[in-house]
């Protein structure tokens, strides 16, 4: 089974490239998605969490996200901490749910931080989305209902686009010039033919 990674910063359109691969058939793994799941579900990562940052991060059987991110997000060591419970965790989810995809050419892992919990490492190939930085902003502010500061601030704690770009086997540009679909069929076709 080939594994893709599909990565991008926020407001890049990763997840648009990843329907698209979607509705042609190829089955996407959700990191972010994933992981909550996992958080509220794993054993394992239940048992951690709650060792590390107490008893009350789970309400009822369920992780206090807020809380949570309070916590880690004012302290960079606790992050750090959190994502060696996680990335191992959704590492290991995918691998499991990777085994149960059948008769498919790929799967596809989308992780806005493929690189950074190194999980780019157990992928046959990378592809990275990228779009200027207002059309990032403009995407993300829309979606979010955020402010700009608060995009700003989220896209200068992730990679920079030439970063992923650099790492990646496949780059695919969202900058609202170059249609993005045949961009997509394209690099379908290519992961396809470079099945053995």
């Amino acid at each position: 089974m080939i594994r893709v990674g599909l990565t991008g910063g926020i407001g890049s359109g990763k997840s648009t490239v990843a329907r698209i691969l979607a509705a042609e058939g190829i089955p996407v793994y959700t990191a972010d998605s994933r992981s909550k799941l996992l958080l509220d579900n794993d054993p394992l990562v239940i048992d951690a969490v709650s060792a590390e940052f107490g008893q009350k991060i789970y309400q009822q059987g369920i992780a206090d996200r807020k809380l949570l991110a309070e916590i880690v997000f004012t302290d960079r060591k606790r992050l750090e901490i959190l994502n060696s419970i996680m990335h191992p965790a959704v590492e290991r989810d995918f691998i499991r749910w990777s085994a149960e995809q059948q008769n498919v050419p790929y799967v596809i892992e989308e992780s806005a931080i493929l690189f950074e919990s190194n999980a780019h490492l157990n992928m046959d190939f990378v592809v990275t989305v990228s779009a200027p930085i207002e059309v990032r902003i403009n995407r993300a502010t829309r979606r979010d209902n955020c402010s700009r500061d608060q995009i700003v601030a989220r896209i200068n704690n992730q990679m920079s686009d030439q970063q992923r770009e650099e790492l990646a086997d496949f780059v695919i540009t969202t900058d609202d010039k170059k249609l993005l679909i045949p961009q997509v069929l394209s690099l379908h076709k290519l992961l396809i033919d470079r099945i053995p």
